[in-house]
């Protein structure tokens, strides 16, 4: 078996020497499933020889109960959905390769797969939080082509979530891959001991008025029944679900039928929707043990409506069960969770995060789907709060989630619920760092704000006077400390003018907020809580950087975008054009490069001037240097007139494009041929004198920030140089030997396909 490291563009610049201490927190091995086992993105790998295969581009896919002919190959879904499979209108193509992979907010991750491919194919593989803008990081795994299985290495930083997935994109890639299996390691360091609170008060007894369960669990259902408060019903209805009474009650039930409660969001008296109640408690069957039990009968959406087809996501929550925490969770606290659970029959259940209220949504995603047998399991597991689930009260289950086994009547029991949660220090701390010398966040050691009578703030100082070593550039405030992620989850962030002795600045909640400093040195921080302002000033240290005038690159910069073939097929194997090919959006491309790489979170200005030869439309992307694709959204997109128009944009860079160095504008939406045109191009950092900016981030004059790309096939070069010379490529000068890819991106020897190696271009079989 071989073995082929690959690293993210300019990974080592960020992570220095410095020795990872990688564990291991998630692993699938592909030959242990016959179908599909991930969510369907229009294209579906199959699985045969023991791995999970893409076989191309070329391949498209339609639902049975949709498709208007029929193939010889059916392939099904981990639903139980049948799709054909159509050798022909193929296209672009993604699907997952993980989900539900545990991961700590800013954390820092590699993947290794083993995976053989029929040709050498560098593909995108994003880890994504989320599916909107800025939820996504970007890696590249380049699968060399081979006869053997290869591990294939690449990594991940500035994670913005708690639950992630891993989705390849092949494109238009015609070749086989195959998947054998995947693991993903977390580089961890030790952290403080965590200390456990158990779902109980401060002084030891119950949460539940009345109830008396000072040596169980709070959510041990052998308290026998619920106090009389509990269960009164006024018209009918038992409205303690939207009362200050819901965190009161540690296992709420929904079922249809029951307790139907009109005064609700969007429920009205034509449309009334059942709601929370207590959960039964019952004595379980030939023992003596009181459970709690949730009686699913029907699963109708609508009383009186019964014979209308209600869509499949209400149908999943139509009956509910909640455990209920007394006080709300912190986006990036630690909460274990453990329960007993079994059911009349076998089915699996979704979960989610609700309110205070059991039956507000919150956040999609909780513990993951729970798996319930005839048979009593123990569930336990710690999770982290996601920053969405902020503020959450209670674990829904969607009872009726499960498409093939939980569409029936069944009986569904729970007991010894307990939820324990991360003692946690409370008030505000500043962790600092140095970006320029390597000095790393020290999160154990934050350091707490005090008050200070004379600014009528709360004040902490960052660096050591005295002290060069201590010198920080970069900030994070948390409202909480005692552990990386909790801490992470619970920063500020300031707006507008916030840094010099007269400047205060707002400032609002934002999980995972770093705050740049203008220059190195010691700085005091003064934090008003009560008007949320923030005011922070240098006491010692390097000079902060002179404003400088906005310079304009008057360069005329010409596209002559090349017709482009039809589009291929969308997601779900559909042409989006009047016949299918191999055109892309990306066919013809401008790029408009930085000087340097940009941090997630740094804000910028760009402004220019554009037209074209005939109206038309261009998406954007965001690169690390032409062909290395970082991520799919930039400034939005741009559409050309054949006038000339002014284009400004103040655009932050996103976590996800953490890094990037060049924004991609796709010329080639529209099949025909265009000519595309910018000048006057602006980009700088932005500041708030107007005219001035503390950094350019183009020349005044030159091409070397522009690289144009025209036709299918041909590679980005920079504007007015010859196309055919190998300007495109990054050449390490201080690595001679080092052999690079044609996106720029370094492969080792065993790498097939066209290399760059000392600046030359080779063809390697």
């Amino acid at each position: 078996m071989k073995k082929l490291f690959t690293l993210l563009a300019f990974m080592t610049c960020f992570l220095g020497a410095k020795a990872a201490n990688w564990v291991e927190v998630y692993s699938i091995d592909y030959s242990n499933y016959q179908v599909f086992p991930f969510y369907v993105m229009g294209y579906i790998p199959g699985f045969d020889n023991g791995c999970m295969t893409d076989f191309g581009a070329n391949y498209r896919f339609v639902k049975v109960s949709e498709a208007e002919e029929t193939s010889d190959v059916t392939v099904v879904d981990r639903d139980g959905t049948e799709y054909y499979r159509f050798t022909e209108g193929g296209g672009w193509h993604q699907y997952f390769i993980a989900d539900g992979i545990s991961t700590q907010l800013d954390g820092h991750y590699k993947v290794v797969a083993l995976v053989k491919a029929s040709e050498a194919v560098n593909i995108s593989v994003n880890m994504g939080w989320g599916w909107g803008q800025g939820e996504t990081a970007g890696g590249t795994a380049s699968i060399p082509a081979g006869d053997d299985f290869t591990e294939v290495e690449w990594e991940y930083t500035g994670i913005g979530g708690t639950s992630c997935n891993l989705v390849a994109q092949p494109g238009g890639f015609t070749g086989t891959i195959e998947w054998k299996s995947l693991k993903v390691y977390e580089d961890q360091k030790a952290q403080k001991p965590v200390v456990w609170q158990q779902w109980i008060t401060n002084d030891g007894k119950s949460i539940i008025p009345d109830v008396a369960t000072e040596s169980k669990y709070v959510g041990d259902a052998e308290f026998g029944a619920w106090p009389d408060w509990a269960l009164v019903e006024t018209e009918g209805i038992n409205a303690n679900w939207r009362s200050d009474d819901a965190t009161k009650i540690c296992a709420w039930a929904l079922t249809m039928g029951k307790n139907y409660d009109d005064q609700a969001s969007g429920i009205t008296n034509d449309s009334p929707r059942s709601r929370p109640y207590p959960a039964n408690i019952e004595v379980e069957e030939g023992t003596e043990n009181h459970v709690f039990a949730v009686h699913v009968d029907k699963i109708d959406i609508i009383p009186g409506k019964e014979n209308e087809e209600p869509d499949a996501a209400s149908i999943a929550w139509s009956n509910q069960f909640w455990i209920e925490a007394p006080t709300a969770f912190k986006a990036g606290e630690s909460v274990r969770i453990k329960f007993s659970y079994k059911a009349e029959h076998a089915c699996s259940a979704g979960t989610q995060f609700h309110t205070k209220n059991p039956s507000i949504y919150l956040h999609w995603n909780a513990v993951g789907d729970v798996s319930f047998t005839t048979e009593w399991q123990e569930f336990d597991k710690t999770v982290t709060i996601p920053s969405e689930a902020n503020g959450a009260y209670s674990l829904a289950f969607n009872l009726c989630s499960d498409e093939t086994n939980g569409r029936t009547p069944n009986i569904f029991y729970f007991d010894n619920l307990s939820m324990e949660t991360m003692v946690l220090e409370e008030g505000l701390f500043v962790a600092s760092a140095n970006t320029t010398t390597g000095l790393e966040y020290d999160f154990d050691n934050a350091v707490p704000f005090e008050w200070d009578a004379e600014l009528e703030a709360y004040v902490a100082t960052a660096g050591t006077a005295g002290d060069q070593d201590s010198w920080v550039n970069e900030l994070m405030i948390s409202t909480v400390a005692g552990n990386d992620a909790a801490f992470k989850g619970n920063t500020i962030s300031p707006s507008g003018s916030y840094i010099g002795e007269d400047e205060w600045g707002e400032y609002t909640a934002k999980s995972l907020s770093k705050i740049k400093l203008p220059a190195a040195g010691v700085w005091q921080i003064a934090v008003d809580t009560d008007s949320k302002q923030i005011n922070i000033v240098q006491l010692e240290g390097e000079t902060p950087k002179d404003p400088v005038d906005i310079v304009t690159n008057t360069t005329a910069v010409k596209v002559v975008g090349q017709e482009r073939d039809w589009l291929s097929a969308d997601g779900n194997g559909n042409p989006r054009e009047a016949e299918v090919g191999t055109g892309a959006a990306w066919d013809n491309q401008l790029f408009i490069i930085a000087n340097r790489t940009l941090a997630a979170g740094e804000v910028t200005v760009l402004k220019f001037k554009y037209k074209a030869s005939k109206e038309a439309k261009a998406t954007t992307q965001c690169h690390v240097l032409p062909g290395q694709y970082k991520h799919y959204g930039a400034i939005g997109d741009v559409n050309f007139t054949t006038d000339w128009q002014e284009f400004n944009q103040t655009y932050t860079v996103p976590a996800d494009a953490d890094g990037m160095q060049s924004i991609a504008f796709n010329l080639a939406e529209i099949k025909e041929a265009c000519d595309y045109e910018i000048k006057d191009v602006q980009w700088y950092l932005d500041y708030t004198v107007e005219g001035k900016t503390m950094e350019n981030l183009i020349d005044a004059e030159g091409t070397k920030n522009f690289y144009v790309k025209e036709g299918a096939g041909t590679d980005p070069y920079e504007f007015g140089t010859d196309p055919s010379g190998i300007s495109t490529v990054v050449v390490n000068n201080n690595a001679n030997n080092v052999i690079y890819n044609i996106a720029g991106q370094r492969v080792n020897k065993a790498f097939k396909g066209i290399v760059v190696k000392n600046g030359n271009k080779y063809v390697v079989k």
